[in-house]
Formats: C-alpha cells, sequence, structure tokens
C-alpha cells in the first residue's frame, strides 16, 4: 500500500543540519504516526512521502520554505524585562507562549541584556535546510473519525 491521500503512515526518522548534527530522531523510539495530505508534517516532506510504502527508506532535503519557513527578522525584538511578569530567571533559549500579531506564538529568548530581553518568534529550524533521513515502517487506511479530525487516533496518534 502507498502513502496517499486519506492513509496514516508510520516512519523512523532522523533530522540532521547542514552541518550534519542530529537535530531531532526517532531512534529508540516509537515511529512518527501521521495522517497523510492534512498538513501534519512540514510540505515538503509530505510532498516526498507520496507513493512510498512500508520498508522504503530514502534521504530528503527540505529547504526552508518547504519546512519551517525563512528567518524573518522582523520577528525578532527587544522587550522590556518586566514585560515577563511572575518568571524570575529569563535565560537564553528558554521559551515562552505570545500573543502575536497573526494569535498565540512561541517566542525564544535569544539574549538577555540588563533589563532589556531579545525574543526570536521564528521556529528554531526557520532559515535552515532540513535533512531526512526517513524509513516508512507502516502504511494503512485511515479511520473515518481521523479522516473527520485530521489526525491519527490510537496507538502512535492523538487521544482526546
Amino acid at each position: 500500500m502507498q502513502i496517499a491521500e486519506r492513509r496514516v503512515a508510520a516512519f523512523h526518522y532522523t533530522l540532521t543540519n547542514d552541518k550534519g548534527e542530529i537535530i531531532d530522531s526517532s531512534e529508540g523510539r516509537e515511529p512518527l504516526v501521521y495522517l497523510h495530505g492534512v498538513g501534519n508534517i512540514v510540505p515538503g516532506l509530505e510532498r516526498e512521502m507520496s507513493g512510498k510504502k512500508a520498508g522504503d527508506s530514502f534521504n530528503v532535503v527540505v529547504a526552508p520554505e518547504e519546512g519551517y519557513g525563512v528567518h524573518h527578522a522582523q520577528l525578532i525584538q527587544r522587550v522590556p524585562r518586566e514585560a515577563f511578569q511572575g518568571v524570575d530567571t529569563i535565560e537564553p533559549g528558554m521559551q515562552f507562549h505570545a500573543n502575536g500579531p497573526q494569535g498565540p506564538m512561541t517566542v525564544t529568548v535569544a539574549a538577555v541584556d540588563g533589563d532589556t530581553v531579545t525574543i526570536d518568534g521564528n521556529h528554531p529550524l526557520a532559515g535552515q535546510s532540513l535533512h531526512f533521513a526517513i524509513e516508512i515502517t507502516d502504511v494503512r487506511d485511515a479511520s473515518p473519525e481521523e479522516i473527520l479530525h485530521g489526525h491519527v487516533h490510537g496507538a502512535g496518534g492523538h487521544h482526546h
């Protein structure tokens, strides 16, 4: 059975950056399971998954535009320390939820300089090419509920 719309695929992956450093991997964990065709994974990877079947292994490089987006300088802002009320310690790398112009977003603290905190609203992988090593482990038809809800249920999926 091939990966296509209304099908659920399970796969192992290792994601590396341009330098070959591992960013994320399913090694030692359950495979990632997703419903194909509804944007549950980055667009460039989803396109490459089409037509593949269980047992297939392949490598794909996803450009930023089809991954986590290009890096937008306007998403980097300097805000006063008092904007973080109730937070005792603020350090680079910490993430906070904020309300942006397009709704809720996650920002990462890029720097702390005295009473000024620099936050970055870009995804941590924005602007980076994503190097995936993929191994498809299973492909099955999605259930009517999974199609209706737009994600996988049960083992390896979301629970309500």
